[in-house]
């Protein structure tokens, strides 16, 4: 499970091996200065917060979403497994506008 770890300035996302290969992705990694909130969410599938599309990743849908959600004006990465809460982390610019994971939390 995917695990965020604070880096001083920075803060990595570390992703097991099963999700790296099942997102088409590697570890990320965010500048703490570069975040604007960060919040949790219960039933990330009923809350409204996904849009866009998947490319590249996997998905079935309510069970599993991992990967790059494409949309108009941004793009997000999410790590989101069935029935387990979310955390939400929003930044002001690079290349992702969101993460949308869940932690081993």
């Amino acid at each position: 499970m995917a695990t965020i770890i604070d880096r001083g300035e920075n803060i990595e996302l570390c992703l097991s091996v099963r999700e790296k290969i099942a997102a088409l992705h590697g570890n990320l990694i965010a500048s703490k200065s570069e975040i604007i909130s960060r919040k949790i969410i219960e039933n990330p599938w009923r809350a409204g917060i996904l849009k866009g599309i998947r490319a590249p990743g996997t998905a079935i849908p309510f069970y599993l979403l991992l990967g790059t959600m494409r949309y108009k004006g941004g793009k997000d990465f999410t790590i989101i497994y069935r029935d387990k809460p979310v955390e939400v982390i929003e930044f002001k610019s690079g290349p992702y506008s969101r993460w949308i994971i869940t932690t081993g939390r």
